[in-house]
């Protein structure tokens, strides 16, 4: 079980390998065990924006030399000469010549000759052509990429609700210790090493679209929730001085009424009831450090949709003995701490005769 600050937000981990850790011995567990998590494996955006800048230029210039190796070498193969295939591979100046002259077409800053009656080299020639067009683009998509769609932070698929006196703030718990009011949980956490976020804000509001009086036409409503500050206490905001990499950070929402069952209806004396595409939006804004340019990230719970769940979610701890360097995100980050199993037919007390 891994140590809780005062302030509700779990201890940094100083950049090492990560995995989650569950309450007991319990085998079973919650849905989407075994997943890795987050799940960006196949997204290109993820893969560029986890480099740093002079990895993907010796990764593109690595490409692009291979690329152009291979071209010279079809070059060579399929030119109109008298020569032996020993004879044309033999002259590595040669080789090595059009080789670099391959490069700078694909780059973009020169064009081959093929031989007029050679289809081969013209379509050699073409795919060098078409490389160089498409370098500056895919260049400056990295860049752009990297400046402006990064997104750091790693979200918990759903949204937990739990008991009040399940949050991380020892005087919060102890008020509702006899309450069965719930508690909404988001948690979020920073995967990049190479990113250093500071002055963290977050928060909450409710969407919901409900009648008109006048008309009967939907109209939308927007409503500021409260959230536990650092002392656990109720605000408008909840603010973090620095963001750990790999850390996980939770934004308490209190919902001052009990939930036994999904979709909740009451959340902070607002009745849901009659209200129609109810969403909990968690916004955050932080700044980098070194740059000095804001990150701003959100997310979107829709409460008809299955983005909320009953129970505590799964704790975490490092696992000191992993590669940092290896580290993949958490696993089962989604999952929650599994509950009493339901009561047998033969644990059934039965009345009568």
């Amino acid at each position: 079980m891994p140590s809780h600050s005062t302030s509700g937000d779990e201890v940094g981990y100083g950049g090492y390998e990560l995995r989650r850790t569950r309450q007991g011995a319990d085998a079973g567990g919650a849905a989407g065990r075994g997943r890795t998590h987050p799940r960006f494996r196949t997204s290109v955006r993820w893969w560029i924006a986890g480099r740093t800048v002079h990895a993907l230029l010796l990764m593109t210039l690595g490409a692009l030399a291979g690329l152009s190796v291979v071209i010279a070498a079809a070059w060579t193969l399929t030119e109109h000469s008298g020569r032996s295939m020993a004879e044309r591979f033999s002259n590595g100046e040669r080789l090595l010549d059009l080789s670099l002259a391959v490069l700078r077409a694909s780059v973009g800053t020169d064009s081959l000759a093929p031989e007029p009656d050679s289809t081969a080299h013209q379509l050699l020639a073409t795919v060098a052509s078409v490389t160089g067009a498409l370098v500056p683009a895919v260049l400056l998509g990295i860049v752009l990429i990297k400046m402006f769609a990064l997104r750091p932070f790693v979200w918990r698929q759903r949204a937990s609700i739990s008991h009040a006196w399940t949050a991380d703030f020892p005087g919060y718990s102890r008020q509702h210790a006899n309450s069965e009011d719930a508690i909404i949980a988001v948690r979020f956490y920073n995967r990049f090493d190479n990113l250093s976020v500071v002055d963290l804000r977050a928060r909450v509001h409710l969407r919901y679209l409900e009648r008109s009086p006048h008309d009967g036409s939907l109209v939308i409503y927007k409503q500021w929730l409260k959230v536990l500050d650092a002392q656990g206490q109720p605000a408008d905001e909840r603010y973090w001085l620095a963001v750990e990499r790999g850390a996980p950070f939770t934004v308490w929402i209190p919902v001052q009424a009990p939930v036994a069952e999904l979709p909740f209806r009451h959340i902070q004396g607002k009745d849901l009831t009659g209200s129609f595409g109810v969403k909990l939006l968690v916004r955050l804004t932080a700044r980098t450090v070194g740059l000095g340019t804001e990150v701003a990230d959100e997310r979107w719970f829709d409460l008809e949709a299955g983005d909320f769940e009953l129970g505590r979610f799964v704790p975490l701890q490092p696992d000191l003995d992993k590669d940092v360097w290896r580290w993949e995100g958490w696993t089962d980050f989604d999952g929650l701490i599994p509950g009493p199993p339901p009561p047998d037919d033969g644990d059934v007390a039965h009345t009568g005769p």
